[in-house]
Order: structure tokens, then C-alpha cells, then sequence
């Protein structure tokens, strides 16, 4: 997580320094509500992962899905561009929204797929962890 506050933080001084008078933004990461993944994965395969995510403006618009590898965890979060307008509003109700992305299994053991569902009341990033076996 601290790459991804690494990368965040970069960035958005990066955008600060610029010179461009286009339309202001930064990215953002919102929490992944619901995951569909398979009970176990098969080496060699690919595999279509998907994940649902709340649009919580109309200023948020989708910009991938993060992705993090260490050994064999994988971390995952839905990445947005927030644009900095003064007509944005905020939807009342949101609607699960679903992002996909394919993955393909390369190594045997286990994966560890960990999704990011935001932070706790002391700011502590929140994962919902999921292990899922391979086999040959």
C-alpha cells in the first residue's frame, strides 16, 4: 500500500508543477464492494476477475484497476480520475459498477488476492483477502 500512496503522492506533485491550464484532476482509489473470483485457479489458465466498485460523484471517472505483485499476493484496487470542477455532484444512490481484468496464473502453490475496501476509523488501509489454490 505504501507504493500506491508512493505513486498517488508522485503524482500529484508531478500535476501540481505543470504549466498546463487544462482540466484539473488527481487520482483516486475507491473501494472495491463485491469480488467474483473461482474457488481455484489452474496453472498455464487466464482467468477474467471481476470486481464491483461505487461511483461515489460524477467527477469520478474509472482509470483501470490498480495492481501490485509481491511473491504470490496480488493487490487490487479501482482506480479513478477524480476532475476538479465545480459541477460535480455527489449520486445520492450509486449504483454497483463492475470492472473487470484477466489474470493469468503462472505459478503453482496458492495466490493471495488482497482487494482494497478502503480505510478503517483510524486510517488504516482495509483488505478483503482471499486465497486461492493452484493446481497443475
Amino acid at each position: 500500500m505504501k507504493k500506491i500512496l508512493f505513486l498517488l503522492s508522485l503524482f500529484l506533485i508531478l500535476n501540481s508543477c505543470s504549466v498546463d491550464e487544462g482540466e484539473k484532476y488527481h487520482l483516486d482509489f475507491l473501494p472495491i464492494e463485491e469480488v467474483d473470483v473461482p474457488d481455484s485457479f489452474q496453472r498455464g489458465e487466464t482467468y477474467n476477475i471481476k470486481v464491483k466498485y461505487k461511483r461515489p460523484t460524477t467527477c469520478h471517472v474509472y482509470n483501470g484497476i490498480y495492481y501490485d505483485r509481491d511473491l504470490n499476493i496480488r493487490t487490487f484496487a479501482v482506480q479513478t480520475v477524480v476532475y476538479e470542477r465545480n459541477d460535480c455532484q455527489n449520486i445520492v444512490a450509486p449504483t454497483l459498477t463492475e470492472a473487470a481484468f484477466n489474470f493469468q496464473v503462472q505459478n503453482s502453490g496458492s495466490y493471495t488476492f488482497k482487494f482494497w475496501q478502503g480505510k478503517d476509523d483510524n486510517g488504516e488501509d482495509v483488505f478483503y483477502e482471499v486465497e486461492i489454490p493452484v493446481t497443475d
